[in-house]
């Protein structure tokens, strides 16, 4: 049906092609997912899809075939399109079926008509996700994506916007790669695939740039508006997704949008403000904010490069498991030298931030999150300078990161809390909408004294609750909705934090270098990429890592607890029985082990005691000073 590459530079063609060889009672749109599933099943073929996260979006071919790794912000109410229709030809009275999905415009040819009335159109309903880039998602995991593209792409003129060019006029001299038209011979006539009851959105100026709604500042790439036709219900907010799909920045669409500005200009502002704000989030330019019409969507188990997609199921994973598996230990210990050096020589600080870099929300038992190790580190340098050093060794290791300064005026400025806009209707993010298993580093040294206002207070109050319940109360005006969620927080302070954590570990630096920030440059690029990579697929290979407690373990570690508070109740309470068992846990799957044994047990209570040594000792020597 096609050949070469056509299908990645001309899906359209292909879903034409499948469409017009429709069985009279067959499913063609099975056949189209069937057709571009089994061609992403080869590894190759998904890498030669050009992807939007590092191509700039004049180098993309318009209705070419695209995909995009993204985090669904926010979900749009469902919209009903045209899946079928019949165009009548004024000159020959010829009707023909055409098909509208995968698309934003219907399209046909000059001499033809669209009959609205006609008993063979088909009305279907489809979901449209606003999604944003991965927020905080690390330079090492780009740049691995990027260097596994086999897409071939360069500047093209097909579609060059009259409006909105700032995204297009930064390589006007780029040389084409392909002049022919985007939509084939002709040029054909437009109107929208949306059915008449959606196209009663009144204007809205876009004159300017909308706001990208992303929940980090200074975050980079491409916001799209995702169109899914198929299984929407399996996808929530914050999920992180890789969708194979059909590129629109159809300049029909920027035309309609002006063509409604013209209109609101005549309309009471007062009267239509709410519809024109909810236009200006759900319309905005497809040449800022692209259209993606998915034909395939995979929700990513995790956002690691260097791990396969899933470790069930293919024996190609099984093997990559057991390979890693089998020198982890090695990988392991240099890990723990690594992280020694970056926290000044403390190798027990060392040890628990492996821990806390492997530990992840596996599950949850009625409203608590299993799995979560929130770390305090106190003892760090006071003026943040080692804290965001720290921060960019994690940021070396793990997919996603961001560093939070805890101060005053972050705390009464900083919009947290994603927040419902009623008038937009759509939901403004805030700075706690993260994806999975995100590395939050929050630096608590820079803290001063001052006042906290009541966005302040709400702002110390989320991050407790994130910290502790693993969840965070976006706002709904009326009232608050529990997104939960699985951010790994790692607080650094120079006392005890003021925020709640699961394990609080004093460091004890070794060694004061005069110049923090040229020794940690140093350790970074003392370390071959390839090690580095090494500590990545560790850290990423281990949270994913199932875990048991066998009947016979269960039964050693009650009878060991009982023991302990027989020979010193006031020692050990319940909290630090279930601190004990999640150390063990990590312990063991650090270890590569995947149940807990005697001797990872007895591991766990050794650092557990060390670590509540070093407290006490720390505590008695501020008493002294005193």
């Amino acid at each position: 049906m096609t050949g070469g590459e056509s299908w990645i530079s001309d899906p359209l063609g292909v879903v034409q092609g499948l469409f017009a060889q429709r069985p009279a009672d067959g499913d063609w749109q099975k056949n189209v997912t069937d057709y571009f599933s089994a061609k992403l099943r080869d590894s190759d073929s998904a890498a030669a899809v050009p992807c939007l996260n590092d191509t700039p979006l004049h180098y993309l071919k318009p209705n070419s075939l695209v995909r995009f790794r993204c985090m669904v912000q926010d979900m749009f109410d469902p919209e009903f399109y045209m899946g079928v229709y019949e165009t009548v030809d004024t000159n020959t009275s010829a009707r023909v079926l055409h098909f509208g999905k995968y698309r934003d415009v219907a399209e046909s040819l000059p001499q033809q008509e669209v009959d609205p009335d006609s008993r063979r159109n088909v009305t279907c309903e489809r979901q449209t996700f606003y999604c944003v880039p991965v927020p905080g998602e690390c330079p090492w995991v780009k740049d691995a994506y990027t260097s596994c593209s086999q897409a071939k792409v360069c500047a093209s003129t097909s579609y060059a916007p009259s409006r909105q060019k700032r995204s297009y006029e930064e390589d006007e001299d780029a040389a084409p790669c392909d002049t022919r038209a985007s939509h084939g011979l002709g040029e054909p006539k437009r109107l929208e695939t949306e059915a008449a009851g959606a196209q009663q959105h009144l204007p809205s100026s876009c004159s300017s740039a909308p706001d990208l709604n992303f929940p980090l500042p200074g975050e980079k790439g491409p916001a799209c508006l995702i169109k899914v036709y198929e299984g929407w219900d399996l996808f929530k907010v914050n999920d992180v997704l890789e969708v194979y799909g059909i590129l629109s920045v159809d300049p029909a669409l920027s035309a309609l949008t002006e063509d409604r500005e013209a209109v609101s200009a005549l309309l009471d502002p007062s009267d239509d403000m709410d519809t024109l704000e909810e236009h200006r989030a759900h319309c905005p330019p497809a040449s800022l904010v692209p259209r993606i019409h998915t034909i395939v969507t995979r929700k990513l188990q995790h956002n690691n490069p260097l791990l396969p997609p899933s470790l069930q199921g293919s024996e190609e994973s099984k093997l990559f498991v057991s390979n890693f598996l089998s020198e982890l230990s090695a990988v392991r210990a240099e890990l723990l030298d690594f992280l020694s050096h970056a926290l000044l020589g403390d190798s027990l600080a060392a040890e628990y931030l492996i821990l806390h870099l492997i530990s992840t929300v596996y599950a949850r038992r009625d409203v608590l999150p299993l799995g979560k190790f929130t770390l305090n580190l106190s003892g760090c340098p006071r003026n943040g300078t080692f804290s965001e050093l720290l921060y960019r060794v994690v940021q070396q290791l793990v997919p996603a990161a961001h560093y939070l300064p805890m101060t005053i005026e972050n705390m009464n400025k900083l919009c947290f809390i994603p927040r419902k806009d009623y008038n937009a209707n759509r939901l403004v993010s805030g700075l706690l909408q993260l994806s999975p298993q995100t590395s939050l580093l929050v630096d608590e040294t820079l803290l001063e004294q001052g006042q906290l206002d009541t966005t302040g207070v709400h702002n110390v109050t989320a991050l407790g609750n994130l910290i502790t319940w693993q969840k965070v109360d976006y706002d709904f005006s009326y009232h608050r909705m529990e997104f939960p969620c699985n951010i790994n927080v790692l607080v650094t302070s120079e006392g005890r934090s003021l925020l709640p954590s699961d394990c609080h570990v004093h460091l004890q630096p070794q060694m004061m270098p005069p110049n923090l920030e040229q020794y940690l440059g140093a350790l970074l690029a003392a370390s071959l990429p390839s090690l580095l990579n090494k500590f990545r697929t560790y850290i990423g290979l281990l949270r994913l890592l199932d875990y048991s407690i066998s009947d016979e373990a269960t039964k050693a570690v009650e009878d060991d607890f009982v023991e302990m508070r027989k020979n010193d109740p006031q020692s050990i309470s319940a909290d630090d029985l279930h601190r004990l068992l999640v150390v063990a846990r990590l312990s063991s799957l650090s270890a590569g082990q995947t149940s807990l044994s005697r001797e990872q047990w007895l591991r766990a209570k050794q650092l557990e005691q060390q670590r509540k040594n070093r407290l006490r000792e720390q505590k008695h020597m501020n008493v002294n000073e005193l």
